[in-house]
């Protein structure tokens, strides 16, 4: 039958005198063309409630592809230059050690004592206090301050600071104050606050 026919049988069937609960006695165009419609709605639904699923899904294993690319560059890059990273890592322990090196333990502080007082009988200088006062406990570091006043001129207070600040031990210089002894002397005092450091073995402190 053509398709011109078979909806010329269409428009004479009444829908009145269909049986529904036997879809087997329609007329055979009727038929298809349920079944064609029923056909549309599956494939719709299917669509709406699984393909649109798997579509969304697609695109969000799309993004995480991308995601990894970009991660596994990352660590190729890192991977090509390991050997590059393992050497400064050394050269940064090795640096980090010699600092270390550098701070003195509890038992050295009194040599370092030792070491401010000869350096600043050295350059002429009097001492008239050299002091040790409380530890100041910081993040990764203890600071050790050191008060310390000395009387002599000018030039020798001068060479006691560059001295100071030239020992092998970490030792930084501060709140200078330089005032004359009496008036009508050459002579000068310097109070000075000497700070060294002992690194803090127990960690940051909570």
């Amino acid at each position: 039958m053509s398709l011109s026919g078979s909806l010329e049988s269409l428009r004479k069937i009444d829908l009145a005198d269909l049986d529904l609960d036997n879809l087997g006695s329609w007329p055979a165009p009727l038929r298809t063309a349920t079944c064609l419609l029923m056909l549309i709605v599956v494939l719709a639904l299917g669509y709406n409630f699984h393909l649109k699923d798997l579509q969304a899904q697609l695109e969000r294993e799309r993004g995480e592809e991308g995601a990894l690319k970009q991660q596994f560059s990352t660590k190729a890059f890192q991977a090509a230059n390991l050997e590059a990273y393992r050497q400064q890592m050394a050269e940064m322990e090795a640096s980090f050690g010699a600092l270390l090196r550098q701070l003195p333990s509890d038992t050295e502080v009194p040599a370092l004592l030792d070491d401010i007082t000869r350096t600043g009988l050295g350059s002429g200088l009097e001492f008239e206090e050299i002091k040790l006062l409380d530890e100041v406990v910081r993040q990764f570091y203890i600071e050790l301050p050191i008060q310390i006043s000395v009387m002599g001129a000018y030039h020798d207070l001068a060479t006691f600071v560059s001295g100071a600040a030239s020992l092998p031990r970490i030792v930084t210089l501060h709140d200078f104050e330089i005032k004359p002894v009496a008036s009508g002397n050459t002579k000068l005092r310097m109070k000075i606050l000497a700070k060294t450091y002992r690194y803090n073995d127990k960690g940051p402190q909570k």
